[in-house]
């Protein structure tokens, strides 16, 4: 989490990963992304969206195989 990054309301980060809010709040609940409590308000980074949305890409077939190299 950068010092400049945008913090992001519930609402905002279900719309940026276009869930619904109870998905985010699940998250937050299980500890499964970081935030930020700012008293009773939720805050999520920009950058802990795009770290989860990059941790659970999943590679083409393609990508996979080359990755393990040629057969021997």
């Amino acid at each position: 989490m950068n010092i400049d990054d945008r913090l992001l309301t519930v609402d905002e980060a279900a719309e940026r990963l276009g869930t619904g809010v109870r998905f985010i709040r699940r998250l937050i609940q299980e500890r499964r992304i970081r935030y930020v409590k700012l008293g009773k308000h939720v805050r999520i980074a920009d950058s802990v969206l795009t770290a989860y949305v990059a941790e659970r890409t999943v590679p083409t077939l393609r990508e996979a195989r080359s990755r393990f190299g040629k057969a021997a």
